[in-house]
Formats: C-alpha cells, sequence, structure tokens
C-alpha cells in the first residue's frame, strides 16, 4: 500500500522550510494549495501516491477551482505549487514523470501595479499632522521605511537595531530565501531613526527583543498592525483602490524608473531573484510618457 500522500507533501514542505530556507508566508501558501489538492483527490478518487496522479485528476481539480470563481492568477499559484511539489519528488526518486507536464497555464491579463502620486507622497509626510506620541512616530517610520527602502511588509517587521547601519545611512534587510541585501537611506530617515532608537532606550527599559520598530507596549509589530497604520495614513492623501504595504513598495520601484534609475539596480534593492519581476515598473514609465506625448503632441 502507497504512503500517503500527506507523508510526501511533509517531505517537500521540510525541504522548503530547512534547505530552500522560504519564508513562512510562502511555505504556508504551498501547505494550503497541497493541502487542498490532497483533500480533493482523497474525496474524489482515494488515497493516492504521487506515482499514482494522473494529469486529468489536476485538470479535473484545476476545473473545479475556476468553476468556484478563483482567478488565473490563483490558479497558475496552485500549478506552480504542483509543479514545484513533483519536480521535487521526481529528484528524490518518488515518480518517474510528473503529472504536470501537460498541464498548461490560463493566461493572466497584464495588470500595471498601482502606485501612489509623487504629490501625494509629499502631502503624506510634509502636511499629514502625526500624533506626538509613540504610536504616532512609529505610524510615520513605517510609512517613512517603506516609501524610502521599498521593502517588503515582513522585511520591515524583522528588521532588528543592528540592521540599521547610521554612519552609512543604510539598513540590511533579510529577504526571501534569507537572502541579505543592503540598501542605502537617506541623511533624513537615517537622522529620524537614530532619534527614534535613542528614545527607545530611554523609554523601554530591559526589552528582551532587539526589534528595530516596535509598538507603544514595546512588543514587535505584526502584520495587521502595518497594515492599518499604512491604510489609515494612505487613505488621508490619495483615492487609489489599494492602500496596503506592498503599494509604497510599489510607489518606491515606480518613482525610480519614472526618474530613469538603472533596472538593474532597482531589481538589486527589491530583492528580486530575475529581472522580469522587475520589468513591470518600466510599463508605468511607458504609460507616463504616452500620457506626456498625449498631453503635448499636436498629432496625438
Amino acid at each position: 500500500m502507497p504512503l500517503p500522500l500527506q507523508h510526501y507533501i511533509s517531505a517537500f514542505l521540510d525541504y522548503l522550510k530547512f534547505q530552500k530556507r522560504y519564508s513562512r508566508n510562502t511555505i504556508v501558501s504551498y501547505e494550503t494549495d497541497l493541502t487542498d489538492f490532497a483533500l480533493f483527490l482523497r474525496v474524489n478518487y482515494g488515497e493516492l501516491g504521487p506515482e499514482e496522479i494522473k494529469s486529468t485528476f489536476v485538470r479535473t481539480w484545476l476545473a473545479s477551482l475556476k468553476e468556484s470563481g478563483n482567478v488565473s492568477r490563483t490558479i497558475n499559484r496552485k500549478i506552480s505549487s504542483l509543479k514545484s511539489f513533483f519536480k521535487y519528488h521526481i529528484k528524490k526518486g518518488d515518480l518517474a514523470v510528473s503529472p504536470m507536464s501537460v498541464i498548461s497555464n490560463p493566461k493572466v491579463p497584464k495588470k500595471l501595479p498601482q502606485f501612489v502620486d509623487k504629490r501625494d507622497i509629499e502631502l503624506l509626510f510634509n502636511h499629514v499632522a502625526f500624533p506626538d506620541d509613540w504610536e504616532g512616530q512609529t505610524a510615520r517610520l513605517i510609512l517613512q521605511v517603506f516609501y524610502h527602502s521599498g521593502i517588503r511588509q515582513a522585511e520591515l517587521i524583522q528588521l532588528q537595531n543592528g540592521h540599521f547601519d547610521r554612519h552609512n545611512s543604510s539598513i540590511k534587510v533579510l529577504g526571501k530565501g534569507n537572502k541579505e541585501r543592503v540598501i542605502p537611506i537617506s541623511n533624513e530617515l537615517s537622522a529620524e531613526l537614530a532619534t527614534y532608537l535613542s528614545l527607545k532606550r530611554q523609554h523601554f527599559t530591559g526589552l528582551g527583543h532587539e526589534f528595530l520598530l516596535i509598538n507603544k507596549k514595546g512588543n514587535k509589530l505584526y502584520p495587521r498592525y502595518v497594515y492599518d497604520v499604512v491604510k489609515k495614513y494612505l487613505s488621508l492623501v490619495t483615492t487609489i483602490n489599494k492602500k496596503s504595504p506592498h503599494i509604497l513598495r510599489h510607489s518606491f520601484a515606480t518613482h525610480l524608473t519614472n526618474n530613469g534609475a538603472d533596472l538593474n539596480a532597482v531589481k538589486e534593492l527589491l530583492g528580486h531573484s530575475s529581472l522580469a519581476a522587475t520589468q513591470v515598473y518600466t510599463h508605468n514609465t511607458i504609460e507616463k510618457l504616452k500620457d506626456a506625448y498625449k498631453k503635448a503632441h499636436p498629432k496625438a
């Protein structure tokens, strides 16, 4: 009798955690996709091992996802999860052929990333009043660090005191796959972080951790706290649909490319593993040029 599929899923997740050193959020996404697939197989075809899974079973599952209202982007992620899972077990010798070899990805319509206009960013930092207390200071720094560095939410939460280099005006970030990168920051932000650290030492003695940004109780920030801060303050200056930490990352990258920054440099700052992920920001630049052309050219 073959081992249950969950055994193979657990082995794959351990590989992602201990060898690939993926982030917890990434591993949870893989786990969710694979567990959902395993449940579908168990209900419809019984308990199967990897070598018994046919491409028709996969297609039936994907069709059911589409019927349930899942968008192409979500289905593509699930296909990617399955491809990685079967590829791993082929390398281990658990099966000879992947059922995913004949599965194609649905087309995803190209969507330009939303970003906050530069004038709205200036309004946020120069005219919005932040409360003169610890929460207000932390909120302002959350927004500044996101926009000035382009880091991800998880990367901001994990920032340690020692990751901030006052002398060189930079922060060290631990990104996806535990890859380190050093990001330069403005002298203005560097000075504000230094002041924040000094005040933190005065007001929070005996902290049992080294996290850089903390809440009013001296605790490490958590995702919902950070998201709520960003949404609250962006709502004061912009009407774009999404008001999340990732929008500030998009804004950082878009404003750099619009001002002529080298795409490879932007790629390194964002911590992208391939240039393809960064190139989406050039589309915003092209759209800006098209808009300028339409407004200014007599024959447009």
